[in-house]
C-alpha cells in the first residue's frame, strides 16, 4: 500500500506536507478520528483524501453543497483518484454505477451531502460497503454558535455510533472557541484529537473604509488594484446585488449578479461561469459562499457589514486560496450596525442566542474601528496571535488618535437633550448648528447642544458617532426608528468624565487597497508574457473538458512554469501541483507553449 508521502508526490504532486497535514494524516491512516481546524488555503482536503487512498475501503466526504462536491470530485479525477459525487444534479445511471462501485470497494471517494447520508437506504447502503473513513467538511455549519448553521448537520454525530470503528474527521477553516468545544461534542470527537493549525491568511490584505459613496469608493478600489481579475463582492439584499451587478457592468466590468431569489439555472449558469471563466466579477448575497474553490480570486469586497467576524473571515477567506497576493476590501457604516442589529432583534431565536450574536456584532464593530493592526484584531477573537503583519491598512497607514473625551461628550449630551429618539443626522445638525425647519420645529436650536461642535464637519463628526456606537457608548434604538440611546456605559462614562481615545476624524477618501494582480504578484514582469500563454492554454483545455481551469493547474503552478521554464518532462515534474497524471495527460502540451519562449529557441 502506498505511503501518505508517495500519493502526496505522485498524485497531487507535492514534495511535502506543509504544517500540520503530515500529523493529522498520519493519525486518521492509524484509525484515529479527529477535529481539524486550518485557514482557508491551507490544504484541508488532503487531509482526509491521502487517508482514504491510503485505507482500504471507500472514504465519505460530507459536504453541504452541490457546487463544492463537483469541483472536487472534477479536481481528484483530473489526479487519477476515482472519486464521485451522489447527489440530485448527478443522473440515476450515474448514482446506481457510484453506489455499485462503493459496495464493491472500487471507488475511492464518494461527496454526499448531510440530507442524504442520514436517509435509511443510505445508511443501508453503508452497511453493505467497506469504509474508510468518514470526512465532515464546514463542520462549523454542526454548530448554533457558528456563523453557517444546518440543522441537518446535527445529525451526523449518529455515525459514532453506528459506525463505530470507522475514524471520523471534522475540518473547518472557521470556529471559535466555543464552536470548536460544539463542534466536536455534537459529532462525538472527545476521543479524537483536535489539530488547530491558526487562522492567519498572510497573503490577504486586509482594508476597511468609512462608507461615504461606497460605489465610488468600490470602483476605485477595483480599478487601482484589480483590472482583469476574478473578484466576489457581497451584498446584504437581493435588490442591492441586481443594482450592484448592472452598474458594473456598465462600468465595463463582466459582473454578474447571485442571491437565492434567482431561478435554479440562472444562479447555477452564473456559478458555472465565474468558476470556469477568468475576470468575472461575481456581485452576491452570502447564498454565494462556501465551497467556493477557485483559487484565483483576488479581491473580495464587502459594501455591507457582515454579521460577525466568522463570516468576515469566512467570506474574505475566498480571496487568495492559491497563496498568491489577493485584497479584503470592506466599506461600513453607522447604518449597517442598525441593519444586523434589526436581523438580530427580529430573528426568530432564543434570548441566549441573540446575547451571544450581539456580542459577535460588538466584536466585528471593534475590528472595524481598530486603530492597531486588524490583522492581530481578528485573529484574538479566535484565540490566536501574530505580530503586526504590515499588510492591513492600519499597519500600512496607521490612523491618528486623538483625545476624544470632549467629542464624545458632546456627542452623548446631543442624544439625551433631543431625546434619545433622533438619528445620526439629526443629531449632526444639531451639533453643526443648522438652520433647517425640522430643528426648529422640535425646539432644539434653542438646547445648549446647538451649534457646539463646528470644529468638525459632518463627515468627521459620523465617524465620532460610529466609534462611541462600537465602544458601546451608544446604542442603536430600533424600536424608535434608529434612534440613538445612551448606554449605561454611556451614562457612566457622562459621569465619570475618564478620558476617552478615538481615531482621528478624516474625510473619507477613495477606496485603497494593495495592488495584487495575479499576473504581476505571481511573476516577474519579463516573465509574464509566458505566463498569460500558459493561462490560455489551461483555459483551453478546461472549456474542451467542461472543468474549471483551477482543476487542470493553479495560478500558482502556472507562475512556477512561467519562472522555471521547464524544458522536459523530468523538469516538468519537479513543479509544485504536477503530479504523475497531469504529467503525462498534459506535460507535453504546456512544454510546447513553453518552449517559444526559451532564451534559446
Amino acid at each position: 500500500m502506498s505511503t501518505p508521502l508517495h500519493i502526496l508526490e505522485h498524485t497531487f504532486g507535492y514534495p511535502s506536507f506543509r504544517g500540520q497535514q503530515g500529523e493529522v494524516i498520519d493519525h486518521v491512516v492509524a484509525g484515529g478520528s479527529a477535529f481539524v481546524l486550518m485557514p482557508t488555503g491551507g490544504g484541508k482536503s488532503l487531509c482526509y483524501q491521502i487517508p482514504a487512498l491510503c485505507r482500504s475501503g471507500v472514504g465519505i466526504v460530507i459536504s453541504p453543497l452541490i457546487a463544492l462536491m463537483q469541483d472536487q470530485v472534477a479536481a481528484l479525477r483530473q489526479v487519477g483518484v476515482r472519486a464521485a459525487a451522489i447527489n440530485s444534479a448527478a443522473s440515476w445511471d450515474e448514482v446506481r454505477a457510484a453506489k455499485d462501485k462503493m459496495r464493491a470497494g472500487e471507488i475511492d471517494l464518494v461527496y454526499v451531502a448531510p440530507e442524504r447520508l442520514t436517509m435509511d437506504d443510505f445508511l443501508g447502503l453503508l452497511r453493505e460497503t467497506p469504509l474508510a473513513l468518514f470526512a465532515i467538511d464546514e463542520a462549523h455549519c454542526v454548530s448554533q454558535w457558528g456563523h453557517d448553521f444546518r440543522p441537518e448537520y446535527m445529525q451526523l454525530g449518529a455515525l459514532a455510533e453506528k459506525f463505530p470503528d470507522v475514524p471520523r474527521i471534522a475540518l473547518t477553516a472557521t470556529a471559535d472557541a466555543p464552536t470548536r468545544r460544539d463542534i466536536i461534542e455534537r459529532l462525538h470527537l472527545k476521543d479524537g484529537k483536535a489539530f488547530i493549525a491558526g487562522f492567519d491568511r498572510p497573503n490577504i490584505a486586509y482594508t476597511i473604509v468609512e462608507k461615504e459613496n461606497p460605489r465610488s469608493q468600490l470602483l476605485n478600489f477595483i480599478r487601482q488594484n484589480h483590472l482583469g481579475d476574478s473578484g466576489i463582492v457581497y451584498c446584504l439584499s437581493r435588490r442591492k446585488v441586481e443594482e450592484t451587478a448592472s452598474w458594473l457592468k456598465g462600468e465595463g466590468f463582466d459582473a454578474l449578479p447571485y442571491h437565492a431569489g434567482l431561478g435554479a439555472e440562472l444562479r447555477a449558469a452564473n456559478q458555472t461561469r465565474f468558476l470556469r471563466e477568468e475576470n468575472i466579477v461575481m456581485v452576491a448575497t452570502i447564498a454565494f459562499g462556501m465551497g467556493i474553490d477557485k483559487p484565483n480570486v483576488r479581491f473580495v469586497a464587502h459594501l455591507d457589514l457582515p454579521k460577525n467576524i466568522e463570516a468576515y473571515y469566512q467570506e474574505t477567506g475566498r480571496a487568495g486560496r492559491d497563496g498568491l497576493a489577493a485584497n479584503a476590501w470592506m466599506a461600513y457604516g453607522l447604518q449597517d450596525v442598525a441593519q444586523q442589529r434589526g436581523f438580530i432583534e427580529s430573528g426568530e431565536t432564543s434570548d441566549e442566542q441573540k446575547r451571544v450574536e450581539r456580542q459577535k456584532l460588538s466584536a466585528l464593530l471593534g475590528l472595524c474601528e481598530a486603530t492597531r493592526c486588524r490583522r492581530q484584531v481578528m485573529l484574538e477573537y479566535f484565540g490566536d496571535a501574530c505580530a503586526p503583519c504590515n499588510n492591513c491598512d492600519t499597519c500600512l497607514s496607521p490612523p491618528r488618535t486623538f483625545d476624544g473625551t470632549a467629542a464624545a461628550q458632546k456627542a452623548l449630551s446631543c442624544a439625551y437633550r433631543t431625546g434619545q429618539r433622533f438619528g445620526v443626522n439629526y443629531l449632526i445638525d444639531v451639533l453643526l448648528g443648522a438652520d433647517n425647519e425640522r430643528i426648529t420645529q422640535f425646539g432644539h436650536h434653542g438646547q445648549s447642544t446647538y451649534g457646539i461642535g463646528k470644529e468638525f464637519s459632518a463627515v468627521q463628526w459620523r465617524g465620532i458617532f460610529r466609534q462611541l456606537v462600537a465602544a458601546g457608548l451608544l446604542f442603536v434604538d430600533l424600536d424608535n426608528h434608529g434612534g440613538l440611546s445612551i448606554t449605561d456605559q454611556g451614562r457612566d462614562f457622562l459621569k465619570s468624565k475618564d478620558a476617552l481615545a478615538l481615531r482621528e476624524p478624516r474625510a473619507a477618501k477613495p477606496g485603497r487597497g494593495k495592488r495584487a494582480a495575479a499576473a504581476s504578484a505571481a511573476v516577474e514582469t519579463k516573465d509574464a508574457g509566458l505566463f498569460e500563454a500558459l493561462r490560455a492554454q489551461r483555459l483551453e483545455l478546461a472549456k474542451e473538458q467542461g472543468v474549471p481551469p483551477y482543476v487542470i493547474f493553479h495560478d500558482k503552478t502556472l507562475a512556477t512554469m512561467a519562472s522555471v521554464k521547464p524544458r522536459s518532462l523530468g523538469d516538468m515534474a519537479t513543479i509544485g501541483g504536477v503530479g504523475d497524471a497531469k504529467l503525462a495527460r498534459y506535460g507535453q502540451t504546456f512544454l510546447e507553449t513553453i518552449r517559444p519562449f526559451l532564451e534559446d529557441a
